[in-house]
């Protein structure tokens, strides 16, 4: 008789064979649409050249922080949904350097594939795309040791894991500001430093994190990535792992004891996360404008929670299509034409 952790191995291969075809076969979908679209455009006349005006903020190492965007997966033809992230935090942060990591990048000295999303994403004088390499990233954080150990059984690990262990080594190495790429941004978001936001009473969301280089909270996020690591939690590695770890940061048992403390702040949910995951469909429902004004009006980014809403056809007058006419323009435009 097979021993229990022979069982648990193969259960877990065998899961994972069938999460890879799964993936394989979205993949393979979503590239038949993708070529017949354009893969090179002409800059649309209302992005402005300020290639002189970009900010950056450099570290010791040369790398260089501002907002940061990551794409874990093999990807190379970024979606609608992160065509519109990104587009929307460089309107609204022209002097900000805007970095998208991709892992699909073979390297800093290869030319960008050639398809639609970049082409647009490129015209922005303040957007970079570099290779998102793993165990670069992840050396000389305390990650290093586990990416080792996962990169040798990749069934203990998916690309939602991955995406929360290199938003953590990216602020630690860098700083800057990291966002999800099913985000719209409203507004500059240059005046937060040390922040996170809440979803709702109980748990804090790191779609948008920011903080300074070597941040003594990261690197205790880090840890506790590792010593407490658990694939099968989902969000124990994301939500939970930030909400535990800031608990034990202010000595605290509850979320709302403490908005602020040891020059780490708490975000209230309207800021980022105005409409709750389960109202999700509240942006595909037809909304007065002066509804959006209210929703809106201490909000400097609305996440889309993507894991519900994808793949939602958006219908005219709702409150997303509201969100793309007046700060992904470009990109809505593309969608009206191509999709």
């Amino acid at each position: 008789m097979r021993s229990w952790s022979t069982s648990l191995a193969s259960f877990c291969t065998l899961s994972f064979g069938f999460l890879f075809v799964y993936l394989k076969f979205t993949s393979v979908k979503e590239e038949a649409h993708l070529h017949h679209l354009p893969k090179e455009i002409a800059c649309p006349g209302s992005i402005l050249n300020e290639s002189n005006n970009s900010q950056t903020y450099v570290t010791g190492d040369g790398r260089v922080g501002g907002i940061f965007f990551m794409e874990t997966s093999d990807k190379t033809s970024p979606t609608l949904q992160m065509m519109c992230a990104v587009e929307s935090a460089a309107r609204a942060n022209p002097h900000t350097k805007i970095t998208i990591m991709m892992n699909g990048l073979m390297g800093s000295n290869q030319s960008l594939p050639q398809n639609l999303g970049l082409s647009l994403l490129s015209c922005f004088s303040n957007v970079e795309f570099v290779s998102l390499d793993f165990k670069k990233l992840f050396s000389d954080t305390p990650l290093g040791t586990w990416y080792s150990k996962v990169e040798r059984h990749w069934e203990l690990v998916d690309y939602t894991t991955l995406s929360d262990a290199t938003r953590l080594a990216a602020l630690w190495k860098w700083g800057g500001i990291y966002l999800d790429t099913d985000f719209i941004i409203l507004k500059n978001l240059g005046n937060f430093t040390n922040a996170m936001g809440v979803q709702s009473l109980y748990i804090i969301n790191g779609a948008f994190l920011t903080f300074q280089p070597q941040h003594k909270f990261i690197e205790l996020c880090m840890n506790d990535f590792v010593d407490a690591y658990n694939y099968w939690l989902y969000g124990h590695q994301g939500p939970q792992l930030l909400t535990r770890v800031y608990k034990r940061w202010c000595g605290i048992h509850r979320l709302r004891d403490k908005k602020s403390c040891r020059g780490v702040n708490i975000l209230p949910k309207e800021s980022f996360y105005p409409v709750d995951w389960h109202d999700w469909k509240k942006f595909f429902e037809l909304i007065e404008p002066k509804e959006i004004k209210m929703l809106l009006r201490n909000s400097y980014g609305v996440h889309l929670w993507n894991k519900k809403s994808q793949g939602k056809h958006m219908e005219p007058g709702s409150l997303l299509e509201h969100l793309q006419l007046e700060y992904c323009p470009a990109t809505n435009n593309l969608r009206k034409m191509y999709f």
